[in-house]
């Protein structure tokens, strides 16, 4: 049996480092008085088709949807923040705090071609400032993007930032922009052409070299905004020169998703080649209240946890945590009384590791010699005899013997000895 074709085993030496960014990240938002919520893997297929968009790739062609034993329409989450939304709209939070500041981790589910970077069930990191509309929410947002990835030490990478004004001002640049290409319909690739009339704006992202040469001369979406748009844009500007932020302006960013207002942004990367993106986001006003909610501003960000840690793990010195005790037992005796042991192990929270395999003695020290462990825990008949216990220092080939009364005190002085060495949480 082998894993589904776009679906990946998270196996325990990668694992580590899933667990180091889940720990930054708690560390990192916590500090801005951000919350961790978990919404469920599925959703009614409503709630993508009316907050994604009906015109765009997502919905069209990349959701995993069936319909349950109760005849509903029932959807794998494809992106995180319709799930927020709804999560924030049917528990009321908005009857809690003005602003709630969230932020998720969790599996998304997308039908596309499996590549490096991409899988059909890949992870985002994710958070969401509901209730400001103030650019200032936007700067805290871009701010705790880069945070995280400074302390991943994930340097190598740009921001670019667009504003795609409000609804209104969108639509009568859609109009140009279909004007205009339609002229270069026959030289357009094969899903600009598709876009032309679903989700044109999407088209400015389409990497075909003769689709950007013919974009070159296009309307450009800020010769559309308004006077609040741009002024929106200009204070998100000026906040993160004062933050010493770069960025870039890149007047041809849009974002795949139908509820992005005035800001649109992303982080960039050239180390995974073609998959270059590994944090995108942006404003969303009109979600909520779209969806039945109040009508409540909102900004966020996602970064694909997969495309992060491709970048960042040989960067990072982190490793498996080795047992600091082995323990190798001889005798039905001394598979009662260990117990007790691990009472004692578990109280100063030394990490161990409990030999199952009840073979020969010398073959278990063998193995403790191979777990990398600080010392080996020698427990057998002629020990539960005396009430004593062997204690073998794995990297000096020292043993000594000790009272079974006296192994608290032992413990403690050993691990507090050598506390850099063994790791030891005393």
């Amino acid at each position: 049996m082998q894993p589904l074709r776009g679906t990946k085993d998270i196996l325990p030496n990668d694992i580590i480092l899933w667990q180091h960014l889940y720990s930054k990240a708690v560390e990192i938002l916590s500090l801005s008085n951000y919350h961790e919520i978990r919404t469920p893997i599925i959703e009614s297929t409503s709630l993508f088709n009316r907050s994604i968009g009906n015109g765009t790739d997502i919905v069209n062609k990349e959701m995993y949807s069936f319909t349950d034993q109760g005849e509903r329409d029932i959807t794998l989450r494809p992106e995180g923040t319709a799930s927020i939304v709804r999560s924030f709209i049917s528990n009321k939070l908005y009857q809690q705090n003005k602003t709630n500041r969230l932020w998720y981790l969790g599996p998304m589910f997308r039908y596309e071609r499996p590549q490096h970077g991409r899988q059909r069930q890949f992870h985002q990191l994710g958070v969401e400032c509901i209730g400001s509309i103030n650019p200032m929410a936007d700067t805290e947002v871009i701010r705790l993007a880069t945070n995280l990835l400074n302390e991943l030490e994930c340097t190598e990478y740009k921001i670019e930032i667009n504003s795609i004004g409000n609804l209104k001002e969108r639509n009568l640049y859609k109009e140009s922009l279909v004007k205009y290409l339609i002229k270069y319909k026959e030289d357009l690739d094969n899903d600009s052409k598709e876009r032309l009339h679903t989700n044109p704006l999407r088209i400015l992202d389409s990497k075909h070299k003769t689709t950007q040469e013919i974009l070159y001369e296009a309307p450009c979406l800020k010769s559309y905004l308004c006077s609040e748009s741009i002024a929106h844009f200009d204070a998100l500007c000026e906040y993160l020169n004062k933050l010493n932020i770069e960025y870039n302006i890149n007047n041809r960013l849009v974002r795949g998703l139908d509820y992005y207002n005035y800001t649109a942004f992303e982080i960039k990367t050239n180390i995974l080649g073609n998959q270059d993106t590994i944090c995108g986001g942006g404003r969303y006003d009109s979600l909520i209240k779209q969806l039945g909610g109040p009508d409540t501003p909102a900004v966020g960000w996602a970064i694909g946890i997969e495309r992060l840690l491709s970048i960042v793990k040989n960067n990072l010195d982190i490793k498996k945590k080795n047992p600091q005790v082995y323990i190798a037992i001889q005798g039905i005796e001394a598979q009662t009384k260990i117990w007790d042991v691990i009472k004692i192990l578990e109280n100063y929270k030394i990490r161990f590791e409990l030999d199952l395999y009840n073979n020969h003695l010398q073959k278990q020290i063998k193995r403790a010699y191979q777990s990398n462990a600080f010392i080996c825990l020698i427990l057998g008949d002629n020990e539960i005899k005396k009430e004593e216990i062997k204690l073998r220092w794995l990297n000096k080939k020292m043993q000594k013997t000790i009272l079974n009364i006296n192994l608290n005190k032992e413990l403690k002085e050993i691990f507090n000895t050598n506390k850099d060495l063994t790791k030891s949480y005393l």
